[in-house]
């Protein structure tokens, strides 16, 4: 699920960052930023630090600024990986914390959205995250993706059973989501007719979007829907 690369350089938590507001959704304390009458709603499914990273919550800002109403749930249940605590390495936290939970968790959310009148939800996933959307896309829970430095625990099957647009954004320096492998996804993606993007960042290494910033770049974004 989760190795070291993952975990370095993690992020100081903060409940009171950024400018949106905490609300719950789908029984979830949930990180929201952007107007609730937006019809283009963005699912944020975290890494396994959580929806309290100052750089996700400022990322969902950007994002909401162009117009969407981006949700942040928090799938940790109040329990983010603390890389201090010495009962709970990484593999013990990821079998309680799993990717399967996850996924059972973002369905509800998504459906209390859709209830709420939002016609259209994408979904981004980072590390832990990623695994998550990509169990999304298989049954076209969402319409769109995105994958940040994903977990290597999505394999070439998984990206086979994909469904809707996807775009792929990974880190040059990442020995958990390799660059080759990313191409590989891009590739299968292309044999399945699905649209997708992947951009393979320079300069910078697994965690590079949300906490692993000492060489962070702007995400310059396309359009896969």
């Amino acid at each position: 699920m989760s190795g070291p690369e993952c975990c370095s350089n993690p992020p100081n938590l903060s409940s009171t960052s950024g400018s949106g507001s905490v609300t719950e959704l789908a029984g979830l304390k949930t990180y929201v930023s952007g107007s609730s009458h937006s019809k283009l709603t963005i699912l944020f499914v975290s890494d396994v630090f959580g929806y309290e990273s100052p750089n996700l919550r400022k990322l969902a800002e950007k994002v909401a600024n162009a117009g969407f109403y981006v949700v942040v749930p928090y799938f940790m249940h109040g329990e983010p990986y603390d890389p201090n605590n010495v009962e709970k390495p990484i593999s013990v936290w990821a079998k309680i914390h799993n990717t399967d939970k996850g996924f059972e968790d973002a369905k509800p959310v998504i459906a209390s959205l859709k209830s709420q009148g939002i016609t259209t939800v994408g979904a981004a996933g980072f590390c832990w995250g990623a695994k998550v959307v990509v169990e999304l896309t298989k049954s076209a829970h969402i319409q769109a993706a995105v994958l940040l430095h994903p977990s290597h625990s999505i394999t070439l099957d998984d990206i086979k059973e994909v469904k809707v647009p996807m775009a792929i954004l990974g880190a040059k320096i990442d020995n958990v989501a390799p660059p080759e492998v990313m191409r590989q996804f891009g590739e299968i993606l292309i044999s399945s007719k699905v649209k997708s993007f992947v951009k393979i960042f320079p300069g910078v290494a697994h965690g590079w979007s949300t906490y692993n910033v000492n060489n962070m770049q702007m995400l310059q974004m396309p359009s896969i829907i």
